[in-house]
């Protein structure tokens, strides 16, 4: 079980691997929102994502016998080059499944890290069948992308580092929008406030047409997305909220945003037009929520997830702006 301690402990880990990356606040998204907007740019993140925390984390909490063997993940880009690039830091093998339909880029920079990629299709394999088969013959320790207390701990120093800026930064009270999947990210923000920074609240964000969390939280049952892609948001298409996140959410956040692709898209342009950070569609999604979204508080933090951006759907955002 994830608490305080566990995401201390992850944190010293951490320390020397990962980057505390910055706060930021440009005043024309002020302007736009009608609300001070703040930015965690984790997408200056080691591997351009928040998943090199959880990769880190969960890797270096492995006993030395369980690393030699090796680890497998599955993921569709984010998770897989945090867990990747933890394994080939720490001299471990691993196996990545990863969609056929992912980015090149993320497929490429995964391959690049020293990971084997074993593609799938995610309409007709089952994605869990498929990596225990592959991690029973090769006795590979499973890192999940969320559901997982070592992954959650890890990225619950996003937490702690949010509280510690918000308090330097003398915000309080606000809303902390978070770019949700499986809502491992959250769920470690929301337990590093509750320890830390009570005054914050994390909202979780999910794109139009895949917001099983919003709807879980609704109803305080584990609701499922009826598709599995359709969306420009990959990072973040998952089939159901995770059984470890979605309790620590339902007692901590409070209810879920919805935003479309094409809102993703804007905020992705104006985060490069006004911060001068490149963000993916599903790392955009937060901030998309603080841009448009109304009925939030007067001060928001978005988390900005992930930079992973193919090049053709990143000149597709900022055609918002010709």
């Amino acid at each position: 079980m994830t608490d305080i301690a566990l995401i201390d402990a992850a944190a010293e880990r951490l320390a020397g691997h990962i980057r505390r990356t910055p706060l930021l606040h440009a005043p024309l998204l002020d302007r736009i929102a009608g609300r001070k907007v703040f930015v965690k740019a984790e997408c200056l993140q080691v591997t351009g994502s928040f998943k090199a925390r959880g990769g880190w984390a969960a890797l270096s909490a492995l006993d030395s016998r369980a690393r030699a063997r090796g680890v497998i993940a599955d993921s569709s880009g984010n998770h897989a080059q945090g867990v990747a690039r933890a394994a080939a830091c720490l001299c471990s093998p691993c196996v990545i499944l990863m969609p056929a339909d992912a980015p090149a880029v993320k497929i490429g920079n995964t391959r690049a890290y020293g990971a084997e990629v074993v593609l799938y299709d995610r309409a007709r394999e089952d994605r869990d069948a498929l990596g225990a088969a592959i991690a029973a013959e090769r006795g590979l320790a499973l890192i999940k992308p969320f559901d997982d207390p070592q992954v959650i701990a890890g990225q619950g120093t996003v937490g702690l580092e949010i509280a510690e800026q918000a308090a330097e930064a003398g915000l309080a009270g606000a809303d902390v929008l978070v770019c949700c999947g499986g809502g491992g990210l959250a769920s470690g923000i929301a337990l590093a406030f509750e320890a830390r920074a009570p005054e914050l609240r994390v909202r979780t964000v999910e794109p139009d047409g895949f917001d099983d969390m919003a709807r879980s939280l609704s109803t305080g049952r584990r609701q499922r997305n009826p598709t599995a892609g359709g969306s420009l948001c990959d990072a973040i298409l998952t089939p159901a909220p995770g059984a470890l996140t979605l309790p620590i959410l339902s007692r901590l956040a409070g209810p879920g945003l919805v935003v479309s692709d094409e809102q993703a898209l804007q905020a992705m342009a104006l985060a490069f037009a006004h911060l001068h950070i490149v963000l993916e569609p599903g790392g955009a999604v937060a901030l998309a929520a603080a841009l448009f979204q109304p009925d939030l508080s007067e001060t928001v933090i978005a988390v900005a997830t992930g930079g992973n951006v193919d090049p053709a759907v990143f000149a597709m955002a900022l055609k918002r702006f010709a």
